[in-house]
């Protein structure tokens, strides 16, 4: 019988035991945590390789949660590994496991308006706290408006959907239309909800970029799931990228320019290459037999450039090249990046997209001066621990 259980981190509630609020440190692993806290590393060998691969997920920076028992040994952990995802690690009986759950989180959406002061960045910063969000308004007009003309007084105007986990703000905001007014010259963006890019309020993309796929496959192994509660094992399983079958030897190459920001083992995955792009995005190479000679962290590469080889290393059952696409530090279905980005809409597409976005243009054209801002002091800050058996 499966069930959850829930703590509400509070003096009153927790007694003894506390919480710690920590940053996931660089070059850090999951066994190199369970060295430090004394769990033994079979529960991470005993996982499946899918969840082995998962593991390898933990990005540098990101915060995860410690519940303590008195005598400072650790009794539960929640490490996301994706804004879907975390894993957790819990102790029962003297015994660790390890799962992988679903994320608690609640979504807020709200439309805020306020003119600028010094600069939309700090404006929006000093109103809302959010930091996620002053960066993704940057990036979505970067192709189209020069801030630096603003003047005081100016408008900015944005739709977003945010994600709230344990009294945080949680990965990137979804902007679904953004007004910026530049001496009284309004600019705007929408997201596309078939495509999910950014085009202006005449159909032109301000999200143009293509990716290749990265190689001669066989066939598509795997696919890419957020999350899937699997019927037999009672476990969610998750595949954060694409796995192509290939010959081991096979050339991979780069799927669009960028810059090797990794090259070496990371767990699971083996032998990997992660290069990060324009516009937001990573991609990641895995499973590899060797790199390249020359491909280190560091190098520039052009799209197509030949970066390594298909092969069987990490947790593997056979050679392939898992690949997997990040925007914003969000994994991202590969299978839905790797074509050509148009440069404007056209026919049908252009006549939906147009009619979807007026009611979104008008209101971010009326909305008043907001007042009332989501800060996350105004959200009762608590931590939930969740635990699933069967």
């Amino acid at each position: 019988m499966k069930f959850i259980i829930v703590f509400f981190i509070t003096i009153v509630s927790l007694f003894a035991s506390h919480v710690e609020e920590l940053n996931w440190k660089r070059g850090s692993t999951l066994l190199t945590f369970f060295d430090e806290h004394k769990i033994p590393q079979d529960i991470y060998f005993n996982q499946s390789k899918t969840d082995q691969e998962l593991c390898s997920e933990i990005v540098a920076g990101i915060k995860f949660q410690i519940l303590y028992d008195d005598k400072k040994v650790l009794k539960q952990a929640l490490i996301p590994i994706s804004e879907e995802m975390q894993l957790h690690v819990y102790k029962q009986n003297d015994q660790y496991s390890l799962d992988i759950i679903p994320i608690e989180f609640e979504e807020k959406t709200q439309t805020i308006t306020l003119p600028v002061a010094i600069s939309p960045y700090i404006d929006i910063l000093e109103h809302t706290n959010n930091k996620p969000l002053a960066n993704e308004l940057l990036r979505t007009f970067k192709r189209s408006v020069n801030f630096k003309k603003m003047r005081k007084g100016d408008l900015v105007s944005i739709k977003y959907t945010q994600r709230i986990r344990m009294g945080q703000y949680f990965g990137m905001p979804k902007v679904h239309g953004a007004m910026v007014e530049v001496r009284k010259k309004k600019h705007f963006i929408f997201q596309n909800i078939h495509d999910g890019q950014y085009y202006d309020e005449k159909g032109r993309s301000l999200d143009s970029y293509f990716f290749k796929v990265p190689l001669r496959y066989n066939r598509v192994s795997s696919r890419f799931t957020y999350k899937r509660f699997h019927p037999i094992l009672k476990k969610y399983r998750a595949h954060l990228g694409v796995d192509y079958a290939a010959p081991i030897g096979r050339r991979i190459n780069a799927t669009a320019d960028g810059k090797v920001i990794f090259r070496g083992y990371k767990g699971g995955y083996g032998k990997t290459v992660i290069i990060r792009h324009k516009d937001g995005y990573k991609s990641l190479y895995a499973h590899m037999s060797k790199y390249k000679a020359g491909i280190k962290k560091g190098k520039w590469v052009k799209q197509g450039q030949h970066i390594g080889y298909v092969g069987s290393t990490g947790r593997s059952t056979g050679p392939h090249l898992h690949f997997g696409m990040y925007k914003n530090g969000r994994a991202v279905n590969p299978a839905k990046l790797v074509k050509i980005r148009k440069e404007k809409l056209y026919g049908k597409a252009k006549r939906t997209y147009l009619a979807n976005i007026q009611p979104l243009k008008e209101e971010l054209m009326n909305s008043e001066l907001s007042t009332n801002y989501l800060k996350l002091e105004q959200i009762a800050k608590m931590s939930e621990f969740g635990r699933q058996e069967s």
